[in-house]
């Protein structure tokens, strides 16, 4: 007897024969299309994948379906239900994950957190990587490491768990992606902070406010990158751009230029030049630095002196006047 639950030889596509293998290629698991090195869901499976499957060995193109979203974010096929055994015991599983955005965050906050709902360290991934990142490490291979737990013990509860939603990114459509892939393969999504505390519900009302302060977290993190980008706007109108101080200052420079017209070399002042500023402060810049400052500096200098004797030439072969800029030739209109 047939379970009523798995589809029937006849109702099966090629599709889901294909997902029932993993792909060597993007590494796309069972019960999952496909991906591009975007991330995005592929318009067709890899080959390596479906010659996997006998009766498709001489295919050329197996198509993504339409109902696993080929050509936007990643948006996996909902394998069958794995049979539950009610004669055995149920068991919860966690699974945490914990990331930051850069290498200045310090991630203990989160690990300790997760330690304390008691999660053992080595069930623990962690990173220091952006959610504008599409692959992240860890994050896929705690992924993996949460579906491979539920295939084994299928009548256990596998709880993939985060200190809070922003941890599994900003992008709402991510996020919703990712709560329906959890869902899909029978995975359950906890978190410990946050506007949602505990275990996300993704029937009725759970789903609409995930869905919502998903969109609230996005948002937030385009205000947080417009605030960035108008610091930084005006902060270079006020003539401090980021980057490393520089090595040679207006001073050290003035000092060389003043010693070499007395007739002196780069390496006789060198030993008398020391570093004001950053992680070398206190020692003596390169020589090469020194004439590499020296290099710009008369750069800088040519350069006006360049564009006059260009109008000196332009009006010895025309006969005519050297053109004045706008602004002066207002005034001689006006007058």
């Amino acid at each position: 007897m047939t379970d009523p639950q798995q589809p029937s030889p006849t109702d099966r596509s090629d599709a889901d024969d294909v997902e029932q293998h993993a792909c060597p290629k993007c590494d796309a698991q069972p019960g999952s299309p496909c991906r591009s090195r975007g991330g995005a869901v592929a318009s067709a499976y890899h080959t390596r994948r479906f010659t996997m499957v006998p009766r498709l060995k001489k295919a050329l193109r197996i198509p993504t379906p339409a109902d696993r979203g080929p050509g936007r974010p990643w948006r996996p096929g909902t394998p069958p239900p794995a049979p539950i055994d009610p004669d055995l015991p149920s068991a919860d599983i966690r699974i945490g994950y914990a990331r930051c955005s850069t290498l200045g965050q310090e991630l203990d906050s989160q690990l300790d957190a997760l330690s304390k709902h008691g999660i053992p360290r080595d069930k623990i991934f962690s990173e220091k990587i952006s959610t504008r990142v599409r692959v992240r490490p860890q994050f896929e291979e705690a992924l993996k490491t949460a579906r491979e737990v539920k295939a084994h013990a299928p009548h256990c509860r596998v709880i993939f768990t985060v200190y809070e939603m922003k941890r599994l990114g900003r992008d709402a459509a991510e996020l919703t992606a990712l709560a329906d892939h959890l869902t899909a393969h029978g995975l359950i999504l906890e978190m410990l902070a946050g506007p949602l505390p505990g275990i996300y519900d993704p029937t009725g009302p759970g789903k609409l406010l995930f869905a919502f302060f998903a969109a609230m977290a996005e948002t937030e993190r385009e205000n947080i990158r417009e605030s960035t980008l108008e610091g930084l706007d005006t902060a270079a109108r006020k003539g401090k751009h980021g980057g490393r101080p520089p090595v040679i200052t207006d001073d050290m420079l003035h000092t060389v230029l003043r010693r070499r017209a007395l007739g002196e070399s780069v390496e006789q002042i060198q030993p008398d030049l020391f570093i004001p500023t950053g992680k070398r402060k206190g020692q003596n810049p390169s020589v090469a630095s020194i004439y590499r400052a020296l290099a710009e500096h008369a750069k800088r200098k040519a350069y006006p002196e360049a564009v006059e004797q260009a109008h000196a030439d332009f009006a010895a072969l025309t006969g005519s006047e050297v053109p004045q800029p706008r602004t002066e030739a207002k005034a001689l209109t006006a007058r």
